[in-house]
């Protein structure tokens, strides 16, 4: 059993597995007492890997049955085993086949994590390290494969059999059991596999991708709550069309289904095409849904779907890693609330959540950097600095980009990196590489812990209008952490977007228009760059936290025209948020 004694692991050791695994198939067989578990891995040394490396495949509380390598059964002295990791002592030096078997109690496992039993139902939850659970396996995110899956089960107890992937086989077998074969041939980690088995019920549906495929959709839940997963299976149309508008992602299986649970550890987890989630994120009945209700299941079956490809396509390399495909997916899951919803609303949703939470976080002792550099347990590190402030780190690049820069490099991500388990680096090197950039100096948002404080300096007239000028220098203050830094501090675009103004006028002591300066800086000290209004305020401020010192009375930014002030001039929060209720009805009115 693992325990809170394990060593730190450490970014700066990660090096590749010698081995990898080129093809995983599996054979449960479910039954009420327990379930065997059944795996054939194709496995081959890495090129640089020498003859006689051993290979150490991670288990977790496991019971080894049999072992078979090539299909010969191994003699003691080959392996090594115990309940968390089983050794090859001396593989072959080319692609060979091993065979385990292992035996499940999925009705004890009260920790949640790899297969167990929720009401009656066989469930998994594999995220970040639970597939060691289920069987002896490379369980690290970088060591991607295709899955075949094979469980067969007494049909009294568990009619509806689902794995990832495609269904390509089922039928009955003697003595009441029947059984479905699930393949998924796009690579993978294990941390995105899964399995459901049980009496459920469901609602169909079917989406025709932009290429003009059809797929069918469900959703499962207990008997008798098919009617509350309506809204669900809406939102979950409504984020397939909007991931094509918006990024051009079509989705690439034939089925996607989404199993609601009462017994799960997150509160919704996107593996490939069978996404499991708690169902207080599902269900919603008219009669008694809240506002708050219909909009958490928008997002969050938006968030798990949009993880299709920034996720699970495109995966971490290593968990240190995470906010690659959090955070960024947080952003956009929070883009399509704002476009099915109401921007400036959902945008004092998301910065009242960063400011309630992760500024406290990032202020205090478990303040850490949104990519981590050690950790001794990494559930620890899904934190809101990984998912909130991740986001809002991508925001930061989609202002400095624009809208068209910023889908030409998400394009470029996709394209470049499809298939791969990849790194905030490599994630930032597509963006300089799309617009020209040089963003070394930007990347630091992703690597210092600690909210930077900023103040006020003047009031700065351009074109008969008031904007806040931040001055940061020696005074600037942060939290107690000692890798905060000042340097990374990104110019970001104003409201209104006709005051921006370029950085380097204010250095050189000018100030001029510039509607298209969206940089990041690197200045000397003092640092003077261009806040126009605290986060919260538009979809254009760091998560930076200002002291304006100017007088009370004196508005960060002057009133507009009233024919433009809904375009371009952030209302007091308590006022958006008033006038925001009238369309956040009418937007759920409308999805529904």
């Amino acid at each position: 059993m693992r325990t809170e004694s394990e060593q730190t692991i450490y970014l700066k050791d990660y090096a590749p597995t010698p081995y990898r695994i080129v093809s995983v198939e599996l054979d449960f067989k479910i039954l009420e007492e327990s379930t065997r578990v059944r795996a054939q891995l194709t496995i081959e040394p890495r090129e640089d890997t020498a003859p006689g490396t051993p290979l150490v495949l991670d288990g977790d509380e496991l019971k080894l049955n049999s072992i078979a390598l090539d299909g010969a059964p191994l003699v003691l002295s080959a392996y090594a085993s115990d309940a968390n990791s089983l050794t090859l002592v001396e593989p072959p030096h080319k692609r060979f086949v091993l065979e385990t078997e292992v035996t499940l109690k999925p009705e004890a496992n009260t920790k949640l994590m790899g297969l167990y039993r929720s009401s009656g139902t066989w469930c998994t939850q594999c995220e970040p390290e639970g597939f060691r659970r289920i069987t002896y396996y490379l369980d690290r995110p970088d060591v991607l494969a295709p899955f075949k899956v094979r469980m067969s089960a007494p049909k009294s107890l568990a009619p509806v059999l689902l794995a990832n992937g495609n269904l390509v086989d089922r039928g009955a077998l003697g003595d009441g059991m029947h059984f479905a074969v699930w393949e998924d041939p796009f690579l993978k980690p294990a941390y995105l596999f899964a399995l459901v088995a049980g009496d459920l019920g469901s609602i169909k549906d079917s989406f025709t991708t932009m290429s003009g495929r059809k797929v069918e959709l469900g959703i499962y839940c207990t008997h008798g709550k098919e009617s509350e997963c309506a809204y669900a299976m809406d939102s979950l149309i409504r984020s397939m069309a909007w991931d094509e508008r918006r990024f051009g992602r079509e989705y690439d299986l034939d089925v996607f289904n989404i199993v609601a649970v009462s017994d799960f550890n997150f509160g919704a987890m996107e593996n490939k095409g069978l996404n499991i989630f708690n169902d207080r994120l599902v269900f919603a009945k008219p009669e008694t849904a809240t506002d708050a209700n219909y909009h958490g299941i928008e997002r969050v079956i938006a968030h798990e779907y949009f993880h299709n490809w920034t996720g699970n396509r495109i995966t971490c390399r290593d968990w240190f890693q995470l906010c690659l495909k959090e955070g960024l997916t947080v952003f956009r899951d929070q883009e399509f609330t704002s476009d099915e919803r109401s921007r400036p609303v959902q945008r004092i949703h998301d910065v009242q959540n960063l400011r309630t939470s992760q500024f406290p976080e990032d202020g205090g002792p478990l303040a850490h950097p949104p990519r981590p550099d050690n950790y001794r347990e990494i559930n620890n590190f899904y934190t809101t600095t990984v998912y909130e402030k991740g986001a809002e780190i991508v925001r930061m690049l989609a202002t400095i980009l624009g809208e068209d820069g910023f889908r030409k490099a998400m394009d470029l991500y996709f394209e470049r990196h499809d298939g791969d388990a990849t790194t905030i680096e490599a994630f930032i090197k597509v963006f300089e590489d799309a617009s020209g950039r040089d963003l070394s100096q930007f990347a630091t948002w992703y690597l210092q812990a600690g909210t930077p404080q900023v103040s006020t300096a003047k009031q700065v007239l351009v074109g008969g209008a008031a904007v806040s000028v931040a001055v940061m220098g020696a005074g600037t203050s942060f939290p107690p952490v000692p890798s905060a830094s000042v340097d990374a501090v990104v110019a970001t675009v104003p409201r209104p977007p006709d005051l921006s103004l370029a950085f380097e006028d204010f250095l050189d002591g000018e100030l001029r228009g510039d509607e298209t300066a969206r940089r990041d800086i690197s200045p000397p000290s003092p640092r003077v760059f261009e806040v126009g209004a605290p986060a919260g305020s538009g979809d254009t401020a760091a998560p930076v936290a200002p002291e304006d010192d100017a007088a009370p009375e004196e508005p960060a930014l002057p009133p507009s025209e009233p024919d433009d002030a809904a375009s371009e001039v952030p209302m007091p929060i308590e006022e958006r948020a008033k006038a925001g209720s009238t369309a956040r009805q009418t937007a759920r009115t409308a999805a529904r």
